[in-house]
């Protein structure tokens, strides 16, 4: 008999209900019911028992507080358990149910249900998370090396989950810096290929006339300084997974050669004659629009709908809200023991600075700017000067709603008299105010008026 003769089923009620759904005759069909009575609760279960796979009830009839789904989402999210949903009828009309039903449950029964069908339905979900190849780290601060609870970030840790559990291949689109790498490693560790080889390629770093020997490899004599035979990325990765990064330099010719590796499954390596037969899944990522690739001639549009069956988005940093702080505490936590000094540490100011910065270069970016600052800062708090992020905002926050009110209303009458090239009356119009309002706003905000203005006053 196996260890886990009796499948496991997790029972948890968001809010207290008239009773629970009927349970009782789940043993005598095959069932090990487990209660819980709080989410720490159901995680205490999984991480319990790593190697098991649990069917779980998630009985939403006596309410569910949207706000809390935060923090039910990394243990909703554990591969180890599949989740069914428990509702009333009438609550399918409520949109966080419908939500939460979508992204976290393989399936719902509607209460009172019989025994039978309550049985059939958790039996499924209870197969669909034995197929997890393992069970996801289910640690609230843990999503494979990535950090974020941001909206995006929680649709990207699910979009990962459900691409790990197939062999399709991926496309990650994202600006440099976000961690695409990353989201590729998390989808291969996850994956039934998991403990076959990652082979990385940067398809934007290597010489164009390399890229084919490093994709396909090369025979002995194959060119000029080929003095013995070397194995290609492809090659390396099989049975395993093959990323490849900035897929947008791809030379168009070597594009044609992995476009035909994805139809026939096989190749040759440059100066060979045999066929090489490979089993590799392909994950691959740019931060350029293949589109407009495509629309330039610059990329094969059939390679495209190979390689974008699953296609996922790494949200860009200035989209991340609070995630920056979390991702700058991060990096702080990891550089500290580079300083002179211990950091305590960020200052309001910098604060401020890095939610209203741009981040063209992403997390990528905001690391390196903590990490030299641990290193250059004179104070036990990181300034926005320490970040080479100080600018003429940073240094007068406001610090009250009526500081907060003047700085808005001053920035916005410098940008409409920027946009209408100082034309006090087009910029009045812009900003739905009479010319009189806007010179008597200048004039608190101690804005001289352009010249030619000045004097037509003056005449009038």
């Amino acid at each position: 008999m196996s260890a886990q003769a009796a499948r496991d089923v997790i029972y948890f009620a968001c809010a207290p209900t008239d009773g629970s759904p009927t349970l009782q005759g789940l043993a005598a069909l095959g069932w090990n019911l487990r209660r819980a009575d709080s989410m720490p609760a159901v995680l205490k279960i999984l991480r319990g028992h790593p190697g098991l796979r649990f069917a779980a009830l998630l009985d939403l009839r006596g309410g569910f507080d949207a706000r809390d789904l935060a923090a039910m989402a990394p243990v909703l999210s554990a591969s180890n358990a599949g989740w069914v949903a428990c509702v009333q009828p009438d609550q399918l009309t409520q949109e966080p149910i419908r939500q939460l039903i979508r992204d976290y449950c393989y399936d719902y029964v509607t209460l009172p249900c019989p025994e039978l069908v309550l049985s059939t339905v958790i039996g499924h979900a209870y197969g669909m998370a034995s197929l997890s190849p393992r069970a996801l780290d289910v640690a609230p601060d843990s999503n494979d090396g990535m950090i974020g609870e941001c909206p995006p970030m929680r649709a990207l840790y699910r979009a990962l989950r459900k691409s790990a559990l197939t062999q399709a291949p991926v496309f990650i689109a994202g600006e440099t810096g976000t961690g695409k790498e990353l989201a590729a490693q998390a989808i291969h560790r996850h994956s039934s290929r998991h403990d076959q080889p990652f082979a990385a390629i940067n398809c934007g770093a290597i010489a164009q006339n390399l890229v084919q020997s490093e994709l396909f490899g090369y025979e002995r004599g194959a060119f000029t300084g080929a003095q013995q035979r070397k194995i290609g990325r492809i090659e390396h990765a099989h049975r395993g997974t093959l990323f490849l990064d900035e897929i947008g330099d791809l030379p168009l010719d070597c594009q044609a050669s992995l476009l035909r590796f994805l139809q026939e499954g096989y190749f040759e390596r440059v100066g060979g004659h045999e066929p090489i037969r490979v089993d590799v899944r392909i994950i691959s990522a740019t931060h350029q629009d293949l589109r407009a690739l495509i629309a330039e001639g610059r990329f094969r549009a059939d390679l495209y709908h190979r390689l974008c069956v699953l296609r996922l988005e790494q949200p860009p940093l200035r989209e991340r809200g609070d995630d920056i702080l979390r991702l700058a505490e991060n990096a702080l936590q990891r550089y500290a023991s580079e300083g002179r000094r211990v950091i305590r540490g960020f200052s309001p100011c910098a604060i401020h600075a890095m939610h209203t910065y741009e981040w063209p270069g992403n997390v990528r970016e905001l690391i390196n700017r903590v990490r030299q600052a641990v290193v250059m800062a004179d104070g036990r708090l990181i300034t926005a000067s320490d970040m080479h992020l100080a600018d003429e905002h940073t240094s007068m926050l406001p610090q009250t709603l009526e500081e907060a009110r003047n700085v808005a209303e001053c920035a916005a009458i410098q940008q409409a008299l920027r946009r209408n090239r100082h034309r006090l009356i087009d910029a009045a119009r812009d900003l739905g105010v009479s010319r009189v309002t806007l010179y008597r706003l200048m004039e608190r905000h101690n804005m001289r008026r352009p010249e030619s203005e000045t004097s037509d006053a003056g005449a009038a």
